[in-house]
């Protein structure tokens, strides 16, 4: 996915907007908010779903707030009304209104026709509404309510057998065949927190602050950034309170340094082996995210066109947090639309850390580059 920079005054420059593009054509209504087209031949400015008739490609330019759309001398459109607020999506709030009650009633039938009888809407119309906005449909939703109520209860101490039923499981049989990929372990392992498990760690100062590495015997299972070398062991040790927790920063070393080499903004082709547990439309966000080049960034909606769910933002940051190896999987590079930062599971202000450091690494090469030409 080509990057599509922004000069001073926050338009877009970039030959490659394929994206922006295909959201005027297709009238994209979750588009609008993350940025306005203005139309050279007439001097107006729209959001993506306005109805009017769309202009040719080479008469439109985009800009990520309607102040920058007005500084370069466009005016609002009457039909659309851009400079007003996004109105909100009845889609969302739909959706919104299933996934509490799927959540909510994780012992009932939750099969497609069930759901759409209480919520009269068609089955066809619920699964891709539901899937359009959340990124996954209603059946991996609520599986993955339910393993989340399990291991809860399993930490919580609950027995293995009485956890799986009230988590609204019928059997064992699909919990013990999500465990390898989901848990990491069996369920009873798990419940034993960890128990059997040798988790090496190594902690390091870095400029972001102290940074975690953990890793099992299949790969690199955690990168955590936090205040403090005690805090970060802590953390490690209420997730896993039974493992055989090691620190082992001579073994941890090569990882370590692979690390601070991404974190200085160098990229690595070195095969990194992982041990993290993800759902289906986690993977395919996660490998988007690897596939940001250092030095740039990318919007939610962009990562959300590029796994094939242009609607599905909120999932899109909803993955992004989940992310448990921060660096590797570089979620920092994720911004919101409009050029803010957003969120970040560590905090914003090491997340505009991160960024700087890959950007003055970018900025060392391009002058390298520069000097030898």
């Amino acid at each position: 996915m080509v990057r599509i920079p922004l000069d001073e005054k926050g338009v877009t420059t970039a030959l490659d907007e394929e994206l922006y593009w295909q959201a005027v054509l297709a009238r994209d209504k979750q588009a609008d908010g993350q940025f306005v087209f203005g139309v050279h031949s007439t001097g107006i400015y729209c959001r993506p779903s306005c109805p009017a008739r769309r202009p040719r490609r080479e008469n439109v330019s985009f800009f990520l707030s309607v102040e920058a759309a007005e500084h370069a001398g466009f005016r609002s459109c009457r039909r659309c009304l851009p400079a007003q607020e996004v109105p909100a999506i009845p889609q969302a709030e739909v959706v919104e209104q299933i996934c509490n009650y799927i959540a909510t009633h994780l012992d009932d039938s939750l099969h497609l026709a069930a759901l759409s009888e209480y919520f009269h809407l068609s089955p066809s119309y619920l699964q891709r509404t539901f899937k359009r906005v959340t990124g996954v449909s209603p059946r991996q939703y609520a599986e993955s309510c339910r393993l989340e109520q399990f291991k809860q209860r399993l930490h919580d101490g609950e027995a293995v057998t009485s956890a799986l039923y009230s988590a609204g499981y019928q059997s064992s049989s699909p919990v013990y065949g999500l465990a390898p990929a989901r848990l990491g372990m069996t369920p009873a392992v798990y419940r034993q927190g960890g128990k059997g498990m040798r988790i090496q760690y190594a902690i390091a100062q870095s400029e972001p602050g102290y940074v975690l590495l953990a890793a099992t015997k299949r790969g690199i299972a955690a990168v955590r950034f936090g205040e403090t070398e005690q805090a970060l062991r802590l953390e490690l040790e209420r997730e896993y309170p039974a493992a055989e927790i090691v620190a082992a920063e001579q073994e941890m070393s090569p990882w370590m340094e692979l690390l601070f080499q991404l974190l200085r903004g160098q990229a690595s082709t070195q095969a990194v082996s992982f041990d993290v547990q993800a759902t289906v439309f986690q993977c395919k966000v996660w490998e988007a995210l690897r596939a940001i080049p250092s030095g740039e960034t990318r919007s939610y909606y962009e990562i959300a066109c590029v796994v094939g769910q242009p609607a599905a933002t909120r999932a899109v940051a909803r993955a992004c947090a989940a992310n448990p190896i921060a660096v590797f999987i570089p979620c920092h590079r994720v911004v919101r639309s409009n050029g803010e930062t957003g969120g970040y599971r560590w905090g914003i202000e090491r997340k505009k850390q991160l960024l700087e450091l890959e950007a003055r690494k970018a900025r060392e090469v391009e002058s390298f580059s520069s000097e030898c030409t």
